[in-house]
């Protein structure tokens, strides 16, 4: 099978990872949860 410039764009493999088009929101809400969390957690154990 050959493929030429036009067409190997379009072929590519799915490693898995992270989808380009899911939802922006939710991955900023939990990463900011994820924060906060850290932070109180670091507070309560006198880290700071």
């Amino acid at each position: 099978m050959t493929t030429n410039s036009a067409t190997a764009g379009r072929v590519r493999a799915r490693t898995g990872g992270p989808k380009d088009d899911g939802p922006k929101i939710l991955e900023h809400v939990v990463g900011w949860t994820f924060v906060v969390v850290l932070a109180m957690l670091v507070t309560q154990l006198g880290l700071v």
